[in-house]
């Protein structure tokens, strides 16, 4: 691994509330679709959900004996109850709908802050008719719907841990993007406590915008697009073609951490390595984040 190739730089992260939670399925396609599609749009710079899958288990790690897959949302305001709305639309739209689902507290208790009670936003999908009973171990919600039963555990914890850890892997070629890339979200699935929530994303972004009611808008000085156009502004090094962004959250500041380090290793140890000029980070100069992590101090 060429440690040469990582920039002096910072990125600038940021406190978040988060529940872990476990969903059991009777198959691979359904546990993945309910995994994927729950923690899919990931939402937290404009105020709603952001979610990503952890990873995988076996049957034998599970409460009720069957596959599972970890999966983790987050949010980055104060506002509990919108918390709340916002998490029980993931789980009766991406969850509940699908087959022979389940879903179970995942949180560690000594991470938990609080707790959010699913029966006003999710129990009640029963229509008055749902019920509670004792299973697996657990305190279990049962939803009677068409295809018997959904079952979710009554109390979530949530814990409060790191958002918007970040490294960009600047890069020549299409190939180094989606390959390297993909070795990175592996690394981080390998890191338990974190996510990836948008896998490799293409869209670098910045605070200041000229159209505030979308949000955070194009980075535009490291944008490859406009480098001719813009000229010194852009900070798009020579031969870079490509400047993908992977984002991590981590239940807390060591797990945020060791997923950098292992998902930049992966980067720079992958067979498209020759096409990687620089690893980066996004940050804004620390006027968003509480925390900075130091490229370099990672390692």
């Amino acid at each position: 691994m060429d440690k040469s190739l990582i920039d002096d730089t910072f990125a600038e992260c940021f406190s978040g509330k988060y529940i872990r939670a476990l969903i059991t399925a009777e198959d691979e396609e359904t546990l993945k679709q309910a995994a994927y599609d729950s923690t899919s749009t990931p939402g937290a710079v404009i105020g709603r959900i952001e979610g990503g899958v952890e990873s995988f288990i076996d049957g034998n790690k599970t409460p009720d004996g069957r596959i599972g897959a970890i999966v983790q949302y987050w949010f980055g305001l104060d506002d509990m109850e919108k918390y709340e709305v916002e998490l029980s639309y993931r789980i009766r739209q991406d969850v509940l709908v699908k087959p022979f689902t389940r879903m179970f507290n995942y949180t560690n208790v000594s991470n938990k802050i609080d707790s959010i009670n699913m029966m006003k936003q999710v129990g009640h999908c029963g229509d008055g008719y749902e019920w509670i009973e004792n299973n697996y171990g657990r305190e279990m919600i049962n939803v009677p719907i068409a295809v018997p039963d959904f079952q979710i555990e009554n109390e979530l914890y949530y814990g409060e841990g790191i958002m918007g850890a970040n490294f960009w892997y600047m890069c020549k070629s299409k190939e180094a993007v989606l390959e390297a890339g993909k070795l990175a979200i592996d690394a981080i699935m390998e890191v338990e406590g974190a996510i990836a929530p948008f896998g490799i994303c293409s869209a670098a972004s910045k605070v200041e915008t000229n159209y505030p009611w979308i949000g955070p808008t194009t980075n535009h000085p490291y944008c490859p697009s406009l480098k001719k156009d813009i000229g010194n502004i852009s900070k798009v090094p020579d031969s870079v073609n490509y400047i993908p962004e992977i984002v991590i959250n981590g239940i807390d500041m060591d797990v945020a951490k060791l997923a950098m380090k292992k998902s930049i290793e992966a980067v720079l140890d992958s067979d498209y390595s020759d096409d990687i000029v620089k690893i980066s980070a996004g940050n804004f100069n620390g006027s968003l984040g509480e925390y900075n992590l130091n490229l370099l101090d990672i390692f």
